[in-house]
């Protein structure tokens, strides 16, 4: 009979709750830990329907544990090979991934889970402890920086009686002791600092394949067997010299390299993720209005992503606004400086709209919700920059293609260089071998392209251009033409006044004041633009009353005496039209009283403030400017000859925009297009190059390669400036790592390069590389000066 054992004996399954019963045999079953995303009502936090694919989901992760391209290129191929995943990217520079999925044949926990098989781990990219995992990660790294730098200095400390005593100066005894003391305080940096070198070349050891940590690694473990070898046998082959210090000194620069390099990533992912984490987890919700009275109003806190259009919620002063919706109470002071690029706070009072994304800075304010989560202007935003912070540039993907064949080639030149050096000194060819490990990593060319790139386009998102695909950026330095519409992109919205015509006794002011008077009462644009104009003229505006408005004709009421007043067209205002005043694009508006007609106003599109300065510095940087617009010929030939653009066309029809560009292509032209209208989507997908603005039709901005928000159309051209300049630094990046590479190897293969100048070169060239592109983000504030 077997024997219970006790605690078998006194806890028996009728002893106890069957709630308890139920948690420890699900804590006895293998269970999968990403399971919980696996319920459809979870997917909307983890990725979004995909736009171009039925049954599918795109979703954005962040890998974590890598640091190489042939890294990315791992996980990249084992995702592709899961049954189910269309797609897959994974970005060297950003360490996140855009994976697109059948819904159908997958769940996304099998996308975490493979991710894991491989040797890393990935998470949400929403994931709120996202950013507390990095910052986790970066003080272990600094943690190991920083046992590597106090151990190498212990260590040093012990080499340096070897290196500057004479003959005989040290007994055989001192000598051994000080080895002994070298080997002790190399242990911390072996066991704990190069930990993450060890795990990484064991993991690709176990798969079969080959990462940058490989070479580090070996070179590592060589120096150190060697080194011990001499330590604890000083008479054998490899007595005659130990390596303790060299070994401490190239660890503890690989770690500042990597360590330097993990901080300036963490402020391009942070900067993202504090974008994607901008909007509240929770939100005050109205459960029940108060009878007339707001202040009696009964809330209660809800998740944000429970909300949907109609909902009221309301909003505290220092919350973030996390819908789009219409203000219903209270002036709210909207911070909109990351959704528009305006740096001011701006008043929106009850009626406005507020978008999802902006900070309240003011009062408090009660909001009825019309759109929520990726509908949101603010959700579109951050869909471009999760898509632009996981593209591959074309030369990215050149460096990755090369990076695995070129590691082939470091371990065998390693190799060849120990057979050589064997026969003269064992010990010697050992040391080569590791510097010719250590010095040829391909660090530096696989973050040439993109470090610069992200920098690129962190810089860029934070001056109010939002880049779809960092591939554009290469395409944006070569552009030798650029192509605009004209309404809404080269002029504004809104009208402006350019004449006015009065009846004899009457002036310019009086006139504008009576018309400004009645268009008070009207939504019109023309209405608008009489305002407007009247209060840019500090003109004092009186009282109008019996206001009456004939919908597309005109309004009319007496403003100040007993005369009717009437103001619209010509027809309505009972007058002949006077279009004297003539240019064909001129819109007239008309002001009659009981005599007759009093006043003409001649309107026309008003040029974006910024776009002589726009045209001057396309100009200044030898760009050849053409318009394209389905306007009228007149109209486009004005604003061609106000802004200096010679080449310019009216009329066109979609296709004969298309048409033009294509013909300027063929010509070898290098097109950059800027539009923002329905029938500039063919042609903004057929350039090299598109910008649509923020406020464009959305299939302006999905065939955009970049997004300009707010009004500003000098982002264009200091886009261009910024994008050459990333193409410089691109290719001295390169150019760094081809010269770096191409002196550095021979000298290790000749015996000419110890192993920790090795080292020092390795971190050396792969930080020059980062420092070199983060001069993109420092520069910009010279470049985009508002």
């Amino acid at each position: 009979m077997a024997c219970l054992d006790p605690c078998q004996a006194l806890v028996t399954e009728q002893s106890l709750p069957s709630d308890l019963m139920q948690t420890l045999s699900s804590l006895a079953a293998p269970s999968n830990p990403f399971m919980g995303l696996d319920d459809p009502g979870e997917w909307t936090g983890f990725g979004k329907p995909a736009a171009d694919q039925a049954a599918c989901w795109e979703s954005n992760l962040v890998i974590q544990g890598m640091f190489c391209a042939a890294c990315s290129i791992t996980v990249e191929d084992a995702l592709r090979k899961l049954p189910g995943v269309v797609s897959a990217e994974v970005s060297a520079g950003s360490h996140r991934a855009r994976v697109v999925w059948s819904a159908d044949r997958l769940r996304p926990s099998d996308l975490l889970r493979v991710v894991q098989q491989a040797g890393y781990s990935a998470v949400p990219a929403n994931d709120v402890f996202v950013r507390e995992r990095r910052l986790a990660q970066t003080r272990k790294a600094l943690w190991r920086w920083l046992v590597a730098g106090f151990c190498m200095m212990q260590v040093m400390m012990y080499a340096w009686p070897a290196y500057v005593a004479a003959p005989g100066d040290l007994s055989a005894e001192m000598e051994q002791l000080l080895r002994w003391a070298s080997w002790v305080l190399t242990l911390p940096v072996m066991f704990f600092s190069c930990g993450p070198f060890f795990a990484s070349a064991l993991k690709d050891l176990a798969r079969r394949r080959i990462s940058m940590d490989l070479p580090v690694a070996l070179g590592i473990l060589i120096t150190f067997v060697v080194s011990t070898a001499g330590t604890f046998d000083p008479q054998g082959s490899f007595g005659r010299e130990v390596y303790f210090d060299s070994l401490t000194m190239f660890v503890f620069f690989l770690l500042t390299g990597r360590w330097l390099e993990l901080r300036l990533r963490d402020r391009t992912a942070g900067a993202l993720e504090t974008l994607i984490n901008r909007l509240p987890d929770t939100v005050e919700r109205r459960t029940a209005p108060g009878k007339g009275d707001p202040e009696v109003d009964v809330f209660e806190r809800v998740a944000a992503r429970r909300l949907a259009p109609g909902d009221v919620i309301r909003v505290l002063p220092g919350e973030t606004f996390p819908v789009d919706g219409i203000v219903l109470q209270g002036g709210a002071l909207a911070d909109e400086s990351l959704l528009t690029g305006e740096s001011r706070p701006v008043l929106r009072s009850a009626g406005d709209r507020v978008v999802a994304g902006s900070h309240n800075v003011a009062t408090v304010v009660l909001l009825r919700v019309e759109r929520v989560g990726e509908k949101t202007r603010y959700g579109e935003i951050v869909a471009l920059m999760e898509a632009a912070s996981t593209s591959k540039p074309q030369m990215a993907r050149l460096a990755d293609r090369i990076a695995k064949p070129f590691l082939a080639v470091v371990l065998l030149s390693a190799a060849f260089a120990c057979a050589f050096w064997w026969s003269r000194d064992p010990g010697r060819a050992l040391m080569v071998a590791v510097a010719v490990l250590i010095v040829t990593c391909p660090c530096a060319l696989s973050l040439a392209t993109p470090s610069a790139m992200l920098a690129s386009a962190g810089a860029l998102a934070r001056s109010g251009v939002l880049v779809r695909r960092l591939q554009a950026l290469e395409a944006l330095g070569k552009v030798d033409t650029v192509v605009f519409d004209k309404t809404g992109t080269l002029t504004k919205d809104a009208m402006a006044l350019v004449s006015v015509q009065a009846r004899e006794g009457f002036d310019d002011d009086q006139v504008l004041a009576l018309a400004a008077a009645l268009a008070l009462n009207s939504r019109h644009p023309l209405s608008k633009a009489l305002v407007a104009a009247s209060q840019v003229a500090g003109i004092d505006v009186g009282q109008a009353v019996g206001v009456q408005e004939s919908m597309g004709q005109g309004v009319s009421g007496r403003v100040n005496t007993s005369t009717t007043l009437r103001l619209g067209s010509a027809k309505y205002c009972r007058v002949q039209d006077r279009g004297s005043v003539a240019a064909a694009d001129l819109m007239q508006v008309f002001l009659s009283d009981d005599s007759g007609w009093l006043a003409t106003f001649g309107l026309q599109e008003a040029l974006r403030p910024d776009a002589m300065r726009t045209m001057a510095a396309l100009r200044a940087c030898g760009i050849e400017v053409h318009l394209l617009s389905g306007d009228q010929a007149p109209a486009v030939a004005r604003v061609a000859s106000l802004l200096g653009i010679e080449q310019s066309t009216g009329n066109c029809t979609p296709q004969d925009k298309l048409k033009r560009v294509r013909d300027l292509q063929l010509r070898g032209r290098q097109i950059a297009m800027v539009g923002d209208g329905l029938n500039d989507g063919p042609v903004l997908a057929g350039a090299q190059v598109s910008f649509a603005f923020g406020k464009a039709v959305p299939v302006a901005q999905a065939q955009a390669d970049f997004v300009v928000l707010g009004d500003k159309l000098i982002r264009i051209s200091q886009s261009l400036l910024l994008a050459r300049r990333t193409g410089l630094v691109v290719r001295q990046n390169l150019w760094w790592a081809a010269i770096y590479n191409a002196t550095c190897i021979p000298l290790a293969v000749l015996g000419y390069l110890p192993a920790w100048l090795a080292g020092l070169g390795m971190a050396a060239s792969s930080l020059l590389v980062v420092l070199n592109a983060l001069r993109l983000s420092r520069r910009i504030s010279t470049v985009f000066v508002s």
